[in-house]
């Protein structure tokens, strides 16, 4: 049993408040999932309440994906002026029975190539910052991750 400090926010409230230091070009880490241990860059807050994120795929490979804002660790690292990206919503994601189809993985592609063709060039002009995107975060026996500045 936990006594409930006046004010405190308590058990699913306090996943539904937004992260102050997510803006657009936020370096995350992934912390589940197939791409866990990856760095991606913060995009956009879709309607859904979810992230979007993408690696660029050229990068780092990881696609453009919707992530749970509580599977995830933002770091201090910005990509200068990241570009809107308002022609990706939910909608985008939704399975359909035309999945696959060879016309629907196309679309798919061409949205990936678009918005690696946006921010790539932007993770050029931070030196080395293309390197610390491809490079996959790991905790080691002696790191303190309670410690660690992000």
């Amino acid at each position: 049993y936990q006594r409930r400090v006046h004010g405190a926010l308590s058990g699913n409230d306090q996943f539904k408040m937004p992260k102050s230091e997510l803006v657009p070009g936020t370096v995350l880490i992934l912390l589940a999932g197939r791409f866990r241990g990856k760095r991606v860059v913060f995009v956009k807050r879709l309607q859904s309440g979810l992230l979007l994120v993408n690696g660029p795929f050229k990068v780092n490979g990881v696609p453009l994906r919707r992530v749970n804002r509580a599977y995830v660790i933002a770091t201090s690292t910005r990509v200068p002026e990241c570009p809107k990206f308002d022609d990706i919503t939910d909608d985008h994601f939704k399975k359909t029975a035309s999945d696959k189809l060879p016309e629907h993985k196309e679309a798919h592609k061409q949205a990936q190539k678009q918005a690696d063709a946006r921010l790539v060039p932007l993770i050029h002009q931070v030196p080395l910052l293309r390197k610390y995107l491809a490079a996959k975060f790991t905790l080691t026996r002696t790191m303190r991750p309670h410690l660690i500045k992000f």
